[in-house]
């Protein structure tokens, strides 16, 4: 703004003193600078809006299954129509205003909508379900009515303005450092116009003309005020914002690319920054493709394969048996596709063992219409077990089901079913066999699940607990989950980066083990607990414990969130946690960043999360800690690019101002210098892809500075090369270039501008590496960095030989131009040199660094 009303007043003086259109070039000139400015920075701004909108669009792509004509599928929530009938579990959120239909120990949190924490229970009598809210237990079938903005979510957010994103923790300690630099720029500009006022009326009073002013005297004036304004504008790094949110957003889109959907901004940065994953093992570490591969009925074992018939296990009756507990204490389904194929809905363990049901003979339809189902007790990651109690026909006869946590349900069973079907006491030498089978399958890497059922007799009422003792054991099923393709690798990786993987899971501890060995999590000196052991220990055997704990099996989500608050207060170490289950939520937002599975995950988990992981695969989780220190490093180089402009600039200007009476860079000039530093660098050097090098070295952590010690380094020596070089030109450039005549001054002015600006070119090279020497590799990768270099120097051209009227510049010859060049390039061997100085408490030996850099 100050800048555009020098414009203003240099366009009046001029046009009144020298008459159009010379009179007008200083005005136009920095018009045209400021316009350009404006509309680079505006064009950049645009661009970040419309991926920040295509990332909110995939932020709200939400699937739910639904049954329409006839036929159970996954649609989209902005597909669905009034009439449809959408199947809802834990941790849904009610994607429209509908009725209920039919499901079990419904509770429905309505905060989000009321404000009201307490759940409402929905049912028949009860049977409104409103958009917006969420699922907290029970399952259900409901009735669309309403969708879209007249749906009562719709008509509160038509009400409600998006606020923008918040200031990322980086942005906020970036524009700090901004205003710093800002006040510093603005000192040095209040003494730059004062040394040169002073000087013109030395000058003037020297000449006996102290009250007598020419329009001429009033422009210089008026000149020396803009270039006090544009050292302000320069030294004011209004570009570290810019190249934050560039950074972020490059990196954000990326990402998606990369099966990660970030959320929130700052998870961006804070996943460089770090120290821990704790890592569900289910779907994240493993394939979430599970087959029951082994079964313990009647007390044989046996492995599963496809051939194979319900005989092949069992009794006949022991095998209806099966069936019956399988397909009815089920949250899953099996459906007929329109193509007359079998579809098997659900989680991959109700899969699995829909599968295993299917293989025993069993018929889905018919054994579900045998029964009434009366009451569901869903999966409870407290309780590791879900269950249901049927109505049997024909006799007030009620039978529940249960399965979970082989265990847990064991300890619960006192009988068993021989060969014949029979129903036998269970023994401490069955236990005992029981217990070993169960270790046997877990140390094969085996999930493992026990099913088991109990007669009720006389009157039951759905709203009654269920005991939890007294069962009749059915079986134990071991169903295997692979790790995933690539994981090993990964976690090798974090190892070498620094960050350590703790795997948390609700499985078996046997099976916990057995899994993180083959991932390579646990190891030799690491510390394998079960949740309620890890519960019982107090703060100071946590303190010791934590460090090396590697694996915690049978945990409870809030074990889970009592090691992340363990590990944020008491280590300080930056803490990443998955998730997938509603009562996952307190763990995500307990931690630095909260990932979400895409896939598994409940949408009550994904809203607390930072990032949404959209293949549930722990490789792209490297992947994501992989950009964030791409974002953290990137923003690091261009800060450090920046700062040695700002330095520059500022001492060039200040010191020839108090030393000679005027300004080597004119208002034009900072400005273009001002663009080339703060947007365009910003663009060039926030964009570099990140590479393989990153996950080398250790992480920032919490309490790491910004500004490093080899920045330090970095900006002192090249600043200290390109003032000596323009000092030299400005002192001793008329004789080294052998300049004379009337534009003597204005060339030698272009020379040092020119050269000044291909310092900042190279310089850009140079900083893409801090610490290694070869600032080359992977340049031409980075499509974005060439093309702003290329347009660097076709502009700075353009302004040399053709728009010297408004840049105050004059045409060079061939071998000025080749000594400019020249003077810019040195600049890249003297920070090349610079980088061999060791900095910091770490130091090591120029012979080290000399081998890492070469081979680099």
């Amino acid at each position: 703004m100050i800048l555009a009303v020098c414009a203003f007043v240099s366009l009046i003086v001029g046009i009144a003193t020298e008459g159009w259109p010379k009179g007008a070039h200083d005005g136009l000139g920095i018009v045209a600078s400021i316009l350009l400015v404006v509309f680079v920075t505006a064009t950049s701004d645009y661009k970040q809006s419309l991926q920040f909108k295509d990332l909110d669009k995939e932020k709200k792509k939400i699937t739910v299954q639904v049954t329409r004509n006839g036929y159970r599928q996954k649609i989209s929530i902005f597909d669905l129509l009034s009439g449809d009938i959408v199947h809802l579990g834990i941790g849904d959120q009610v994607p429209a205003d509908g009725l209920f239909v039919s499901g079990y120990s419904l509770l429905i949190n309505e905060s989000s909508l009321t404000g009201e924490s307490e759940p409402i229970n929905v049912s028949a009598e009860n049977p409104f379900l409103l958009s917006g809210t969420k699922v907290q237990d029970g399952s259900c079938k409901m009735l669309i009515t309403t969708v879209g903005m007249r749906t009562q979510w719709g008509k509160l957010m038509a009400t409600l303005c998006e606020g923008g994103d918040d200031e990322t923790p980086l942005q906020v300690k970036l524009n700090g450092v901004a205003t710093i630099i800002g006040k510093i720029g603005l000192f040095f500009a209040v003494i730059t116009f004062a040394v040169l006022v002073q000087g013109l009326f030395s000058k003037k009073i020297s000449d006996g003309s102290s009250w007598a002013w020419s329009a001429d005297e009033a422009l210089e004036m008026l000149e020396y005020f803009a270039i006090a304004v544009t050292i302000v504008v320069v030294a004011v790094p209004e570009g570290l914002p810019l190249a934050v949110t560039l950074s972020l957003a490059f990196a954000m889109k990326k990402m998606m690319n990369d099966k990660a959907l970030v959320r929130h901004l700052a998870a961006c940065e804070t996943m460089g920054s770090a120290t821990t994953i704790c890592s569900d093992k289910t779907g994240t570490l493993t394939t979430n493709h599970m087959s029951v591969v082994k079964t313990c009925i009647c007390g044989e074992v046996k492995e599963v394969s496809s051939g194979m018939k319900g005989s092949d296990f069992c009794s006949d009756s022991v095998a209806k048996m099966v069936t019956k507990s399988i397909f009815n204490n089920t949250g899953g389904d099996i459906v007929v596709a329109k193509n007359d194929k079998i579809e098997i809905l659900g989680t991959p363990t109700e899969t699995a063992l829909l599968e295993f049901g299917l293989l025993l003979g069993g018929d889905f339809r018919a054994v579900r219409e045998e029964s009434k189902i009366v009451k569901v007790e869903p999966f409870n990651s407290e309780k590791k077990r879900m269950g249901v109690v049927l109505e049997l026909p024909g006799k007030e006869l009620f039978q529940a089901h249960c399965k979970g946590a082989s265990e847990i349900i064991l300890a619960a069973c006192d009988r068993t079913l021989n060969s014949d079907g029979e129903v036998v006491p269970l023994d401490a030498k069955s236990v005992k066999y029981l217990e070993d089978t169960i270790e046997q399958f877990a140390n094969e890497a085996l999930r493992t699940l026990c099913l088991a059922y109990k007669d009720i007799e006389g009157e039951f009422s759905a709203v009654n607990p269920v005991s939890f003792e007294g069962y009749t054991l059915i079986g134990i099923v071991g169903i295997k989950d692979p790790v995933r393709p690539g994981v090993k690798e990964s976690v090798a990786i974090c190892r070498s980066a620094g960050i350590m993987v703790r795997m948390v899971t609700g499985d078996n501890i046997n099976t916990a083990k057995a899994i993180a060995r083959e991932c390579g999590i646990l190891t030799d000196d690491g510390i394998a607990i079960e949740g309620p052991e890890f519960r019982m220990k107090t703060d100071e055997e946590l303190q010791k414990l934590i460090p090396k704990l590697q694996v915690m099996a049978r945990s409870s989500p809030m074990d889970k969130h009592t090691l992340v608050r363990h590990l944020r207060t008491t280590f300080g170490e930056v803490v990443a946690v998955t998730g997938d289950g509603t009562n996952d939520a307190p763990a995500l937002h307990e931690a630095d960043i909260g990932l979400a599975m895409g896939i598994a995950g409940t949408e009550v988990a994904k809203e607390s999360a930072d990032v949404i992981i959209l293949d549930d695969n722990f490789s792209t989780i490297v992947t994501v800690a992989k950009w964030g220190r791409s974002v953290y490093v990137n923003i690091q180089k261009f800060v450090q690019f920046q700062l040695t402009v700002n330095v520059v600039a500022l001492i060039v200007n200040f010191s020839s101002a108090c030393l000679t009476g005027s300004a080597p860079l004119t208002a034009v000039q900072l400005l273009w210098v001002n663009m080339i530093m703060d947007t365009l660098g910003a663009l060039a050097l926030a964009t570099e892809p990140p590479n393989n090098d990153l996950m080398k070295r250790t992480p920032v952590g919490r309490k790491g500075n910004f500004i490093s010690n080899a920045m330090w380094r970095n900006i002192m020596g090249q600043s200290v090369y390109q003032f000596v070089i323009i000092w030299y030109l400005q002192t001793s450039g008329k004789v080294a270039f052998n300049l004379s005549g009337d534009d003597s001054s204005l060339i030698l002015n272009t020379i040092i501008f020119n050269s000044f600006v291909f310092c900042q070119v190279f310089n850009e090279v140079s900083s893409r590496e801090m610490e290694k020497i070869n600032v080359f590799k992977g340049i031409l990768e980075n499509y974005v960095f060439v093309i702003v270099l290329s347009c660097t120097v076709f502009f700075q051209v353009i302004i040399i030989e053709f728009l010297g009227t408004f840049a105050n510049t004059h045409p060079l010859t061939l071998q000025q131009w080749a000594v400019c060049i020249l003077l810019g390039f040195i600049g890249m061997p003297i920070a090349a040199a610079v980088k061999l100085i060791p900095v910091g408490s770490r130091t090591k030996q120029v012979r080290t660094r000399l081998s890492v850099c070469i081979s680099c």
